[in-house]
């Protein structure tokens, strides 16, 4: 895809907000058609870096988070419009890490199985992400954060997803995908952070492949079409590996939706350590940057099913298989 980017946003202080608040003076003011390439900060705001340990990790403050590059106003944009924004190129820097905290926060789906916090720094180079016991997860990155200011006036936190984006967290928004965001603020304002490397669909411990990135983005404004949330087309990838090929998967089945998702992400924990090696925090950490959880069935009540598939191929080849 042929592009020439028209302006550049640098992570420094003065571009960086960590509040969704439709009163921020925009840093940029661009036109209809015009690219724009994001530097983003990690999600934890520089609070750890490629030298850190687990102890640094379990003491991030997540008040605020999400440092967020913007936010960007496109000349014209009202409410009622709707912002297409195509995603062009994700740029990582070679590291990134994924985590979780310690289970009395309360964060991730799981943080009662796991009373104390856990992390892995990844070596990321190229496409492919270096995990422990040579297993290698395939890269696709993507914005975890992606969305315009909302319409309701004052500070809104960043950790929810709101009708107008946001941490929405959706894999399948990579490079060569388009987003379209309901405008309900003068000038959109558009702001992008939370760049991830790779995550499996759900992101179970709260972190994907948590890396700082650049994003380049060319911005188009719709007002042709009407829209409530986001919405969006890409070409994936919808496996870990953007392949179709061996899975293992498990399955949770309750009389409730999280709870059956509970189940299905514990059975895949006890499999990866059981039979792949791994600790069950390691294999905790690994389902949240490559396992894919898809909701199979709500219409056999009262249980409804959920499965969580991992992709054989990360694994290294032994002399058995």
């Amino acid at each position: 895809m042929e592009y020439e980017v028209d302006y550049r946003l640098s992570d420094r202080e003065e571009n960086i907000h960590r509040v969704w608040d439709n009163s921020l003076d925009p840093i940029l003011t661009v036109e209809d058609g015009d690219v724009v390439r994001f530097e983003c900060r990690d999600a934890v705001d520089r609070q750890v870096d490629i030298e850190s340990d687990v102890e640094d990790f379990a003491n991030v403050s997540f008040d605020p988070v999400h440092p967020l590059t913007g936010p960007v106003a496109i000349e014209g944009a009202e409410p009622g419009d709707v912002l297409q924004v195509e995603l062009l190129d994700l740029q990582h820097k070679g590291w990134g890490y994924t985590g979780f905290l310690p289970g009395e926060m309360g964060l991730g789906l799981l943080p009662e199985e796991f009373p104390d916090a856990g992390v892995h720094y990844w070596d990321l180079e190229g496409d492919v992400g270096r995990f422990v016991n040579g297993i290698e997860v395939p890269l696709d990155p993507f914005p975890g954060v992606i969305g315009v200011a909302p319409g309701e006036e004052g500070e809104h936190d960043t950790l929810p997803p709101r009708s107008t984006g946001g941490n929405m967290d959706v894999k399948h928004m990579a490079a060569g995908s388009t987003v379209y965001l309901p405008v309900e603020a003068d000038g959109a304002l558009f702001s992008v952070g939370d760049c991830h490397a790779a995550q499996g669909d759900g992101e179970v411990c709260v972190t994907g492949i948590e890396a700082p990135m650049f994003v380049t983005a060319r911005f188009t404004l719709r007002t042709d079409m009407s829209i409530e949330q986001p919405q969006f087309e890409t070409s994936g990838p919808f496996t870990p590996t953007g392949h179709d090929e061996q899975m293992y998967a498990t399955t949770g089945i309750s009389d409730d939706l999280m709870d059956a998702t509970k189940k299905a992400t514990l059975h895949m924990i006890e499999y990866l350590a059981g039979e792949r090696g791994l600790t069950r925090g390691e294999a905790y950490i690994l389902c949240s940057a490559a396992m894919d959880l898809k909701i199979s069935e709500v219409v056999d009540a009262p249980n409804w099913t959920v499965t969580a598939y991992i992709p054989e191929s990360i694994f290294p080849e032994t002399e058995d298989e």
